[in-house]
């Protein structure tokens, strides 16, 4: 088995966790709040404004052609998801220049900038792979079912193209990274840091500015 399959079998608690999570349900489901939605596209965003901070400097730091291609490939696979999320921002009125990130949102973008910047590339994978792939497996889980109201969201991460993504950067980590300590502690913090985004996203204590709330 491959590394990243193993520690892809090796979270699927946490996997699990995330497909029956309250927010992920509801986004399958339509019901949840939109006002939710838009507080989680926006934090989302500023996620993914790092994440592709993450994938550059992977592209800065691989040892070879190939992991330099793969990586520039996965960051314009990014770039497609911010577009996605300006669309939704455009639509409801949505300010992402003016997010304020909460707390779980800046444990996730910390801790991917700090692994990407003084961890090696294998290190790098095994923090990064996590979302990917865990985005690809919810949405191809909720596609058959899924309501419209967040069809767009759904479609998205259930694409072969998606699939494929997560596929790269799975090639990535068996390519560079070992079984260790590190990149299995960094892999599963990874997964936590998902679910804990959920929470947040759904928690309705969560920081809301008010322009961040769909228009009427």
């Amino acid at each position: 088995m491959s590394l990243a399959r193993t520690l892809w079998t090796a979270n699927a608690d946490l996997t699990a966790a995330a497909l029956a999570h309250p927010f992920v349900r509801g986004i399958a489901d339509g019901s949840l709040p939109e006002e939710l939605f838009a507080g989680y596209v926006a934090q989302d965003a500023f996620f993914l404004e790092a994440f592709a901070r993450g994938y550059a400097l992977g592209v800065a730091r691989s040892p070879d052609r190939a992991g330099l291609d793969a990586f520039a490939d996965l960051l314009q696979g990014v770039r497609e998801e911010l577009r996605l999320h300006a669309g939704y921002a455009a639509r409801w009125g949505i300010d992402l220049a003016g997010v304020v990130p909460v707390p779980a949102t800046l444990a996730y973008t910390d801790f991917l900038l700090a692994t990407a910047s003084l961890g090696d590339v294998g290190v790098l994978c095994a923090a990064m792979t996590p979302c990917m792939r865990l985005y690809a497996h919810l949405g191809a889980a909720v596609a058959a079912g899924a309501a419209d109201r967040y069809r767009e969201w759904v479609d998205a991460y259930s694409t072969p193209e998606f699939e494929g993504l997560a596929g790269t950067l799975e090639g990535l980590l068996d390519r560079y990274a070992g079984d260790t300590v590190a990149v299995r502690e960094a892999y599963r913090r990874a997964m936590r840091l998902e679910v804990a985004f959920f929470d947040a996203a759904l928690a309705a204590s969560a920081p809301m500015r008010p322009e961040w709330a769909p228009r009427q």
